[in-house]
């Protein structure tokens, strides 16, 4: 037995209504299940409407005004309130930018307050290098993706795996977790850089080829900046010390035996 008000997509429709829609209300499937709630829907929306009608004329009745006849419901739908909100955002963002300008500067070419210098010139491998960096933007995406320097790689993008390591005064560092605009004034390293004009390798990169350290080869450039700052700390480390100080350079083919054996020739060959 149908109960009195039948609930359906939290609308309640009468049972004459619901065996309108269904003469065979007793086999159900997924899709007449979804049309019970669409029809439903629009049959608590026709009642609701004349409910809406019926008092507008009862309250209007004898004051000669004519009735309004509207959804008796909040005009305000959950679409048109979340249309509202994007395009208050949109409006809000563009408003930013108009006041702050796409540069972070004000009319006169000074910086505004709170924002910084878009053109800026980096010291890259020994070159000023001028370049447009956005104020969030990592050391890893301008070097690769505004500079060119594509040695540098891009993996985990959170500052694990070594990947991106280049040296900033002779100290590593992951590119990918440090802002291009803090290395303003400093020396960056890429590996890039390490090759003598000449075309002569790095004692490092030799001894990598001459070990056979990499396999895939994709961490080897981090691989190699983190061997060329230790052996600048430490000319002569022991087997044990240049393992803990490429710690920080993950290789997921598992050749760290090779990696050692390199920074190791690398050491006797300078």
């Amino acid at each position: 037995m149908i109960a009195a008000w039948r609930c359906a997509g939290n609308k309640r429709i009468l049972p004459s209504e619901f065996t309108t829609f269904y003469p065979n209300p007793g086999v159900f499937t997924e899709s007449t299940q979804f049309r019970m709630l669409d029809e439903s829907r629009l049959a608590y929306d026709r009642e609701i409407g004349l409910m809406a009608n019926d008092t507008q004329q009862e309250l209007t009745a004898g004051t000669g005004q004519q009735p309004v006849f509207e959804d008796a419901r909040d005009p305000v739908t959950r679409r048109a309130f979340i249309k509202s909100v994007i395009a208050t955002g949109a409006v809000a963002s563009t408003g930013g930018l108009m006041l702050t300008g796409l540069s972070g500067c004000s009319d006169d070419a000074t910086p505004a307050a709170g924002s910084v210098e878009r053109l800026v010139t980096l010291n890259i491998n020994g070159k000023s290098r001028p370049v447009d960096v956005l104020p969030n933007e990592t050391l890893a995406m301008t070097l690769r993706y505004k500079l060119g320097l594509t040695g540098t790689k891009l993996a985990c993008d959170r500052g694990e795996c070594g990947a991106c390591t280049v040296l900033i005064d002779d100290v590593t560092h992951n590119s990918c977790s440090t802002l291009t605009h803090s290395v303003r004034g400093r020396e960056v390293t890429t590996v890039e850089g390490l090759e003598q004009p000449d075309g002569t390798l790095h004692p490092v990169q030799q001894a990598m080829i001459d070990e056979l350290g990499p396999q895939c080869g994709f961490c080897t450039p981090g691989q190699v900046m983190s061997g060329v700052a230790l052996l600048k700390n430490n000319p002569s480390p022991t087997r044990e010390e240049v393992r803990e100080g490429m710690a920080g350079n993950l290789c997921r083919c598992g050749a760290y035996d090779h990696y050692l054996n390199s920074i190791m020739r690398a050491a006797r060959v300078s």
